[in-house]
């Protein structure tokens, strides 16, 4: 038996990330490809790396072309998610990878957004730890809607959420930069991003507490710890096309040690199948993760200033995103949370 997927924005970046991993799932079939500028244009022409794909014409983004699928997923731009999902069936299954559906509150939506609120779907982060108990997956299964997480907000997320819920790190005072990969924005024609401009050169973004992940991070944070968070957040463009690597700094709460720490995230994720805490003195590189749905967690104390320092690896365009969905598509529909996100070649 097999599932028949649409994906709407396939053009993207994240669209053929997720084309990619369909093509290597045993249980989806791919239907209509869709976008809206480069919709007449053949699939080759943007992701040659996925061969039996090339001669597949992109479509316009409508809900008669998404009609007669079972899945679909949206990797479209933020605010133009919700226009496309109010269109389709309650009975199928939805999955957002932009940012419409991923807020609780229509207030920081608006601030950040600047449009109206769309509402909220059950949130595409299986292995998020909660404060009332148990993680984000027991709260996926047999959905029709999800929103997957942003990237950035999936690498501080899993660094932070187990040691806040076993009240291990205060949350009022958290610190993180993020080195990102020039993929994580997007693909466009913005000068800023051309090689000329980004080799041997980095470049902080959206500083000064104005990035849109913010209130998800907080959001994310909050569930886990039970109450609200704070965090200085500042993310920053490196020359690599693809990848994160989050460094977080925090207060130890006064029950702290190391040891226990660690115990703690061996609790939390050893039965986990892709986060993977590193051996103590070893860090997370992103060339580790590069190309799939796996995290790479490192704990340490600074006893000179007194702060916990927990560094994230992942692929931005997989575990940060479409990783992230296809493992909430199998949790929804009742696979193997596994299946379909072994080893895959990487996209150039």
């Amino acid at each position: 038996m097999s599932i028949r997927v649409a994906v709407a924005g396939a053009s993207g970046y994240v669209g053929g990330e997720l084309l990619r991993l369909i093509a290597a799932h045993p249980m989806l079939e791919l239907g209509a490809v869709t976008a809206n500028s480069s919709a007449g244009s053949r699939l080759g022409d943007f992701h040659p790396h996925i061969p039996q794909y090339r001669d597949l014409v992109i479509q316009e983004t409508s809900k008669e072309t998404l009609a007669n699928h079972e899945v679909v997923f949206l990797a479209l731009p933020h605010a133009t998610s919700a226009e496309v999902a109010h269109q389709l069936p309650e009975h199928m299954l939805v999955i957002d990878c932009g940012a419409d559906f991923r807020l609780q509150d229509a207030g920081e939506w608006e601030h950040y957004y600047g449009t109206p609120h769309a509402g909220t779907w059950p949130y595409g982060m299986p292995e998020l730890t909660l404060a009332d108990g148990g993680k984000m997956r027991g709260r996926l299964r047999e959905v029709r809607r999800i929103a997957v997480p942003g990237c950035n907000v999936t690498a501080v997320t899993l660094g932070l959420a187990p040691g806040l819920t076993a009240g291990l790190l205060e949350s009022d005072d958290i610190v993180a930069t993020l080195a990102v990969g020039t993929s994580g924005a997007g693909r466009s024609t913005k000068p800023e991003l051309g090689a000329s401009e980004i080799l041997g050169s980095a470049k902080p973004y959206s500083v000064a507490g104005s990035h849109r992940h913010i209130p998800e991070i907080l959001q994310n944070l909050a569930l886990a710890g039970g109450k609200p968070a704070s965090i200085s957040f500042t993310p920053v463009l490196v020359p690599m096309s693809r990848g994160i690597l989050a460094t977080m700094s925090v207060k130890p709460a006064s029950r702290f040690s190391l040891e226990f720490l660690r115990e703690v995230y061996a609790d939390a994720y050893g039965d986990e199948t892709y986060i993977e805490l590193v051996p103590q003195g070893e860090v997370p590189k992103t060339g580790s993760v590069l190309g799939s749905n796996n995290a790479q967690i490192s704990l340490d104390f600074d006893e000179r200033s007194g702060r916990v320092l927990i560094l994230c690896a992942i692929d931005n365009l997989v575990k940060g995103t479409a990783g992230a969905a296809i493992q909430s598509l199998n949790i929804a529909l009742g696979l193997t949370e596994q299946t379909g996100l072994g080893e895959v070649g990487v996209a150039p």
